[in-house]
């Protein structure tokens, strides 16, 4: 193995280093994020927060009360789709 190969294997690791780290931070963020959204914060304070957009939070940690009503109303559109239609 020449020095080029041993720096691009170092890179390599390097990257993979960097990337699970990235990855473990990423959760938590989101672990947070979603505890925050649990005890009432809302997404605009935590977008102020952590310097994302208000729909990305939103996303990561939707309202626990709405996620709840939308999961019901889904399964009712389901229901009804299930049935046949008359043409």
């Amino acid at each position: 193995m020449d020095d080029l190969d041993a720096r691009i294997v170092a890179a390599a690791k390097k990257r993979s280093r960097a990337e699970a780290a990235f990855n473990r931070a990423d959760a938590d963020l989101r672990e947070l994020l979603v505890e925050a959204r649990a005890v009432g914060k809302g997404p605009s304070h935590m977008a102020k927060l952590t310097g994302f957009t208000r729909e990305w939070v939103a996303k990561i940690a939707p309202d626990p009360a709405k996620t709840r009503k939308i999961r019901i109303v889904r399964s009712k559109s389901t229901d009804q789709a299930a049935e046949p239609r008359e043409s």
